[in-house]
C-alpha cells in the first residue's frame, strides 16, 4: 500500500500534523473452491478463490473528531474495525472512512470481508503501518466470520474462527462464467443455520482438502475442477439450486474444468482455463445456454500466479470509479 498526500491537522501545537490519509485494497473471492467441516476438529473451513474484483478503502484521520464516520453509511462493520484499530494504535480520535467496491453484495463473493480487510489496510497505511495477515485476522475476529481475503493466494481458512489453516499456493488465471439465480443471501444469517454433517461427509471433506492441496501445488486444473464440482454438489444439501444439473451439462458441453460455487451466495460458475484458442467461443456457448435459465450471467476472472499484485492494482481504478 502507498500513502497518499499528507494532510495537516490544524493543531496549534503541531501535534500529529502531517498525518496522511491512507489507502487499502482487498480482492474478493469467487465463493469457495471447497467448503465443509473437517473430521479431526469439527471446524468449518473454506478454501478461497481470489478474483480481480476488489474493495478500496480510504481513511482520513481527524484529531478533532471522536469516532469514525463511514461512507456509505451502511458500512458499519467497517467503521467498527477502523475504530478498533485506532484504539489498538493508541489514538483517541477518529476520522473519515470511504469505501468503494466493484464486488457485488450478497452474492457470496466476500464483499463484506473485502471491505473489512481494505479498511484495516487503509487505517494502517495512514499511520505508516503494514499489518500482517494475522494482525488483520485479530482485528476482524468478533465482528463477523471472514472469507480469508487478507491472503492474496489460495488458502484453507477457518472462517468462523477467522484463522488460517494453511496456504495452498496460486494458480494460473482462470475464467468463471457464473449463473446468478438472483436476489441476495445474508451470509451472517446463513452461517447461523445449524448444519448437520455425517461422519462420512466429514471424512470426504478431509480427503477433498488433501486432494485440492496437492492439486494446487501440482497445478493440476482437472483435479481441481473435480474437487470444486464435488464441493458444489455436496452443498446442495444446505443451499439447493435448480440450475445445478443444467450447469453441469453445459460444463461438459464446453469441456470445462468443473463447477465452482459461492456456497453461501447466489452464484454458481463454470471454470475455464484461459489462453485457449476457442476461449471466446466457449464463453459465448455458456452465456447463451445460461440465458435460457432464470437469472443473469456474469464473467469473472481469478487472480493469476504470474501477477496477482498487478491484477489487484488494475482493479483499483475500477473500484475507485465505482465501475463494475
Amino acid at each position: 500500500m502507498t500513502t497518499s498526500t499528507s494532510q495537516g491537522t490544524g493543531h496549534a501545537e503541531g501535534e500529529l500534523s502531517g498525518i496522511a490519509s491512507g489507502t487499502g485494497i482487498a480482492n474478493g473471492t469467487f465463493g469457495e473452491l471447497l467448503q465443509g467441516v473437517l473430521p479431526e476438529n469439527d471446524l468449518d473451513f473454506l478454501v478461497t478463490f481470489p478474483i480481480t474484483l476488489a474493495s478500496v478503502a480510504e481513511f482520513w484521520p481527524d484529531v478533532q473528531r471522536r469516532g469514525v464516520v463511514v461512507h456509505p453509511a451502511g458500512k458499519q462493520k467497517s467503521r467498527r474495525i477502523a475504530e478498533r484499530i485506532l484504539d489498538v494504535l493508541g489514538h483517541d480520535f477518529g476520522g473519515i472512512l470511504e469505501l468503494t467496491s466493484n464486488i457485488p453484495e450478497g452474492k457470496g463473493l466476500a464483499s463484506s470481508s473485502a471491505d473489512l480487510v481494505a479498511t484495516a489496510r487503509a487505517v494502517g497505511d495512514a499511520f505508516g503501518r503494514h499489518f500482517s495477515e494475522a494482525e488483520i485476522e485479530s482485528f476482524i475476529r468478533g465482528i463477523e466470520p471472514s472469507d480469508g481475503v487478507m491472503y492474496p493466494d489460495i488458502v484453507a481458512f477457518y472462517h468462523r474462527e477467522v484463522r488460517l489453516r494453511h496456504r495452498l499456493g496460486q494458480l494460473p488465471s482462470l475464467s468463471i462464467v457464473a449463473h446468478d439465480t438472483g436476489g441476495t443471501v445474508d451470509t451472517l444469517q446463513f452461517h447461523k443455520i445449524e448444519k448437520h454433517f455425517t461422519d462420512a461427509e466429514k471424512q470426504e471433506y478431509g480427503r477433498l482438502l488433501s486432494t485440492l492441496t496437492d492439486a494446487v501445488q501440482a497445478q493440476d486444473l482437472a483435479i481441481i475442477g473435480e474437487v470444486t464440482t464435488r464441493s458444489a454438489e455436496m452443498n446442495l444439501k444446505f443451499l439447493p439450486r435448480d440450475d445445478f444439473n443444467q450447469l453441469r451439462r453445459i460444463c461438459h458441453e464446453v469441456e470445462g474444468l468443473g463447477l465452482v460455487q459461492a456456497h453461501s451466495g447466489t452464484t454458481l460458475g463454470i471454470l475455464l482455463p484461459e489462453g485457449l484458442n476457442d476461449h471466446a467461443e466457449r464463453v459465448a456457448h455458456i452465456t447463451k445456454a445460461c440465458r435460457l435459465l432464470p437469472g443473469t450471467v456474469q464473467l469473472y476472472r481469478s487472480l493469476g500466479f504470474a501477477g496477482a499484485g498487478a491484477e489487484a492494482c488494475t482493479c483499483t481504478s475500477a473500484a475507485l470509479s465505482g465501475k463494475s
